[in-house]
C-alpha cells in the first residue's frame, strides 16, 4: 500500500473530501473516545481533526475541511501560523512554565502591557490572566464584587458566559447548562438583551435597589445565544445607567474580542466604554489564555485575593503577543473586509432560500437564523458533510466565525457549499 499523500494545507483548496464522512479512522476514533471521556462533551458532528492550516483542517482520513467555526471562534490567526508556532517554540526552548502568581515572570508583564495599550480605557488599565473565558468571568465577578462593596449582578437572558459556578450563574442560553447544579451563585438576576425598560422598571423598582448592584455584565453581541447585535443606542443606555448608580459595566468579549467583529473590541462599534472588559478564545490563538482587564483605580484587592497556577502560562503568553501582533498588522481589516464580502453573500442567499429568516453579524461573526431548531441542524449536518464546518448556535442560528485570515475565494466557496447545504433542508 502506497503512502498516504502529504497535502500542504497551507495552500490546499478546500473542501476536498477523498471519503465519506466521517470516514472509518474517524469512526474507529470516536467508538475509542466514546468509552472513556465524559459525556457531558456536547460534540457538534462527528468531526475528527488532525491538523491544520489557516482556514483548512485536515481529519484524520485525511479529508480537507473548510473552517468557519475556528474551534469555536479562537484560532484568530488561522491554525498553526507560522509566527504563532515560532513564538511558542521559541518560549518552550526557554521556559515552559513558572507561577506568574507567586513570581515575577516578564511575558506575563509584556502581555498584560500590551492589554492595557489595546483595552480602549480612556484610564489606565491592569490585568489579570487566566487559562480560559470562564476563569476570566470569574475573576471579573470577584473583583466587581470585592471594588464596590456591593452583592448583586445582573446578567441577561440568552447570554452564555461559561459553565463554572459563577459564570454558569450568568448563563442563560439553554435551561440543560444549569439543570442539576442548583443552587447556583446568590445574588444574580437577569433582564431582557437589549431592553430599555425591564432593568429600571422590573429589578430595580420590585426586586433590588440600583444601590446593591456591583455590576452588569453583558456580551455586546449575544454569542452561544444567537448572535444577536443590540439596538441601536442601547449601550449608551446602558453605560448611563451604569454611571449615574455607580454600577460596574463589564463587557464579556470573549468572544466577540481580538478584532472578531472588525474592531478591536465588538463594544467599539456601540459607543460605550466598559469598566472591566473580559477577553478569551481569540487572544492566544488556541493556546489557552483568557484576561480580565480592569480600570487601575478598580484594581483595590489585597495581595491572594485571586491567583491562579497556570494562568499566564508562558507559553500562552508567547502565544498572545504573536497573535496581539498579527491582529494590529492587518487581520482587523480583514475581517470587515471579508466579513462584509460574507454578509452580501448571505443576504442574497436569503432572498432565494425562504429557509433563512434573517442574515446578521458585523465582521466575520456572522448569524444566520432559519425558521426552527431542526432546520438549523439539518443545514450544519448538511454543510459538515460537504466539508463546510459551520455551527449552531440558540434556537435557529448557524454561526460563520472563521479564523481572521479567511480569504475572500474562501468565502466565494464557502457561500457555494453553504447553499447547496440549505438546498439539500430545503427539499430543493
Amino acid at each position: 500500500m502506497s503512502a498516504p499523500e502529504i497535502v500542504d494545507l497551507a495552500v490546499a483548496q478546500a473542501p476536498r473530501l477523498i471519503t465519506g464522512v466521517p470516514g472509518p479512522e474517524a469512526m474507529a476514533r470516536i467508538e475509542r473516545d466514546r468509552k472513556v471521556t465524559s459525556p457531558s462533551l456536547p460534540r457538534a458532528y462527528p468531526f475528527v481533526p488532525r491538523r491544520g492550516a489557516g482556514s483548512v483542517v485536515e481529519d484524520v482520513d485525511g479529508n480537507l475541511f473548510l473552517d468557519l467555526n475556528a474551534g469555536i471562534a479562537v484560532t484568530s490567526t488561522g491554525h498553526t501560523h507560522p509566527r504563532v508556532v515560532a513564538a511558542i517554540q521559541r518560549q518552550a526552548e526557554e521556559l515552559i512554565h513558572y507561577s506568574a502568581s507567586d513570581f515575577f515572570l516578564p511575558i506575563y508583564t509584556d502581555v498584560c502591557e500590551r492589554l492595557d495599550e489595546i483595552a480602549g480605557m480612556s484610564k489606565p488599565a491592569r490585568s489579570f490572566l487566566t487559562n480560559s473565558g470562564t476563569e476570566a468571568v470569574e475573576a471579573g465577578i470577584k473583583l466587581a464584587r470585592y471594588a464596590t462593596g456591593r452583592q448583586y449582578v445582573i446578567a441577561f437572558f440568552g447570554s452564555f458566559h461559561g459553565r463554572s459556578y459563577g459564570s454558569v450563574s450568568l448563563t442563560a442560553s439553554k435551561a440543560r447548562y444549569r439543570t442539576g447544579f442548583g443552587p447556583l451563585l446568590p445574588g444574580v438576576l437577569h433582564s431582557f438583551f437589549g431592553d430599555f425598560e425591564y432593568l429600571e422598571e422590573v429589578l430595580f423598582k420590585r426586586l433590588v435597589s440600583p444601590h446593591e448592584v456591583a455590576a452588569i455584565v453583558v456580551e455586546p453581541i449575544l454569542g452561544e445565544g444567537g448572535y444577536v447585535l443590540p439596538p441601536e443606542g442601547w449601550f449608551r443606555y446602558l453605560r448611563e445607567l451604569c454611571t449615574r448608580h455607580g454600577i460596574l459595566l463589564v463587557a464579556d468579549e470573549v468572544q466577540s474580542g481580538m478584532g472578531r467583529t472588525g474592531k478591536m473590541w465588538a463594544m467599539q462599534h456601540f459607543g460605550a466604554e466598559p469598566d472591566i472588559l473580559l477577553v478569551g478564545k481569540g487572544i492566544a490563538s488556541g493556546m489557552p489564555l483568557g484576561a480580565m482587564v480592569a480600570r487601575d483605580d478598580l484594581m483595590t484587592w489585597e495581595i491572594g485575593a485571586h491567583g491562579s497556577t497556570y494562568g499566564g502560562n508562558p507559553l500562552s503568553c508567547a502565544a498572545a503577543l504573536a497573535t496581539i501582533d498579527l491582529i494590529e498588522d492587518g487581520l482587523i481589516e480583514n475581517a470587515e473586509r471579508v466579513g462584509s464580502f460574507l454578509l452580501d453573500g448571505l443576504r442574497d442567499m436569503q432572498a432565494r432560500r425562504p429557509l433563512i429568516k434573517e442574515v446578521r453579524g458585523l465582521g466575520l461573526m456572522i448569524g444566520i437564523e432559519f425558521q426552527d431548531h431542526d432546520t438549523m441542524i439539518v443545514v450544519e449536518q448538511a454543510a459538515f458533510r460537504r466539508g463546510l464546518l459551520v455551527l449552531g448556535a440558540g434556537d435557529d442560528v448557524v454561526r460563520m466565525c472563521p479564523p481572521l485570515v479567511f480569504r475572500r475565494d474562501q468565502a466565494e466557496t464557502a457561500l457555494e457549499v453553504f447553499e447547496e447545504a440549505v438546498a439539500e433542508a430545503g427539499g430543493s
